[in-house]
């Protein structure tokens, strides 16, 4: 039996010993039964107690809100045994979280469809046909920065890297620096298009018309990613406060509001512009020229933030493929739009693609988040499938991905009946909403969103197995895959309605 003179003794030389024999106090293991006595067990039991406790941090930051449960038969409330899963959320919980904003987020779309029906009658429209042209590709490349932007600090919130003042301030600052070159490249890039676009078909280029696209475009782009940057922050924060998974409301709200917003600016822009081109053309030139002189300062923000860094030199590839894969959809808008036989399509064609872009969106966003709370991009967690998924596994499973997979498409017929329904109302299109063209409508609908999601069950996890962050690499491409799968099904319901006659006594004055 050791004295109290021997365990004096026992602690000045470095160990940890228990409290002498015979004093009361819990058991505690000495360091040189299985390490020696250097003391380094009492290291790897600080690490590895710091470990376990940033891995609480970071799985209590996604699981605040109290609905949040797991959907199995095990009711035991020991969860010392295994780890927690970081997703674990009931099917009610997600569609109850996901319902308002992708309600709204229709409504913006609604919005963005009427205020395109009635513009495409102004003279900036019609005598310089290009800013048509613009419309989808802008929108488009628009949506896929704002929902990216959303995405991302969803995701930095979910993990904890939003908590402190400073962290927020840094996400901040970072993320609105980048989305402002973005937003400034894209606006340009979208207005070479557009006027590439439009001068193939008839071979007539007018320098005064390409200036006014540039103007137009890029101070669009501008403002709109200015005020929606500002929003999504805000309903970002304010989402971690309510408890609520800001996964399930940004990216909608991002959508809806994006195309909204986006939209009545270039209408607003251009037409004053172009009104200035009869008395003073020297305005279009200084505009661009302004928006693109403060690249060089939002370039020096955005890369003094290690998170935003990386996506100011790697983040074009894919908002440059969307831009293409957007543009084939709006030549096939370009090509119905102005067709008899097609009325209505310029009402719906915004509907039915923000809707599919808003549920994948939601849906990339969810599993991008899910994995980055398994590790870190390229690496292969047991969650991330390392094949080519099976339509079983991303719709039918008991993981939580597959969960809100199914209740994001079920989302999907009475949402798109609200929406047909505010469209008849307030009689935008021309069109009286026949049974029959309201099965092809929610045909076209439904296999936009069910091919949607299997994509983004397979490209987000192999986008993460090649060491790329999903959230800053999918949402483009899903989103441009939603306006071209969109922009084709629905031409394609107008062509059969149109061969079965369903349309001609459908159309108005």
């Amino acid at each position: 039996m050791a004295t109290p003179a021997e365990h004096r003794e026992a602690l000045e030389a470095g160990g940890t010993a228990g409290p002498p024999d015979g004093c009361a106090g819990p058991a505690r293991a000495q360091p040189r039964e299985f390490l020696g006595s250097e003391g380094a067990g009492v290291e790897v039991v600080v690490l590895e107690s710091r470990a376990n406790a940033k891995g609480v941090r970071e799985e209590d930051a996604l699981l605040e809100n109290g609905s949040q449960s797991n959907e199995s038969d095990d009711t035991s409330t020991d969860r010392g045994a295994e780890p927690a899963s970081p997703l674990k959320e009931t099917s009610f919980s997600i569609g109850l979280q996901v319902l308002f904003p992708f309600l709204l987020a229709g409504f913006g779309t609604v919005a963005a469809g009427m205020v395109l029906d009635i513009v495409q009658h102004w003279d900036v429209f019609k005598y310089v046909t290009e800013v048509f042209i613009l419309v989808p590709a802008l929108l488009g490349l628009k949506g896929n920065l704002e929902m990216t932007l959303a995405s991302r600090l969803s995701t930095a919130a979910n993990i904890g890297q939003m908590d402190t003042p400073k962290e927020l301030w840094k996400m901040i600052t970072g993320n609105m620096a980048l989305i402002q070159v973005q937003a400034t490249v894209v606006g340009f890039l979208a207005s070479i298009a557009a006027v590439i676009f439009g001068w193939i078909p008839d071979g007539h280029f007018s320098i005064d018309h390409a200036v006014l696209l540039c103007a137009s475009s890029v101070a669009t782009a501008f403002i709109a990613s200015l005020v929606l940057g500002m929003i999504m922050i805000g309903v970002i924060i304010g989402s971690r406060k309510m408890g609520i998974n800001p996964d399930n409301v940004a990216t909608p709200i991002a959508a809806s509001l994006g195309d909204l917003i986006t939209l009545a600016l270039l209408s607003g822009i251009s037409w004053g512009l172009y009104k200035e081109l009869e008395s003073r053309a020297y305005v279009n030139p200084l505009v661009c020229a302004f928006f693109i002189a403060l690249l060089p300062i939002w370039i020096v923000v955005a890369r003094r933030n290690a998170a935003t860094r990386e996506v100011l030199y790697s983040g074009w590839e894919p908002v440059i493929i969307a831009m293409a894969i957007s543009s084939v959809g709006g030549l096939i808008l370009d090509r119905t739009v102005s067709d008899p036989n097609f009325a209505g399509i310029a009402v719906f064609t915004p509907v039915i693609n923000g809707v599919g872009g808003n549920l994948v969106a939601v849906q990339a966003s969810r599993i991008s988040t899910y994995l980055h709370m398994s590790g870190m991009p390229g690496e292969s967690p047991e969650t991330a499938p390392r094949k080519c998924p099976s339509p079983c596994s991303t719709f039918f499973s008991s993981d939580v991905n597959s969960r809100s997979a199914r209740v994001l498409f079920l989302l999907v017929v009475p949402g798109h009946l609200v929406f047909l329904y505010t469209i008849s109302s307030m009689r935008g299109g021309h069109t009286t909403l026949t049974p029959i063209f309201i099965l092809f409508y929610m045909t076209a609908a439904l296999l936009q969103v069910l091919i949607l999601l299997y994509i983004a069950d397979w490209m987000v996890h192999w986008m993460w197995g090649r060491d790329l962050d999903p959230d800053n690499f999918s949402i483009p491409y899903l989103t441009a895959l939603g306006d071209l799968i969109g922009t084709g099904l629905l031409a394609l319901s107008f062509h059969i309605l149109w061969l079965i006659g369903d349309r001609d006594s459908d159309v108005g004055d």
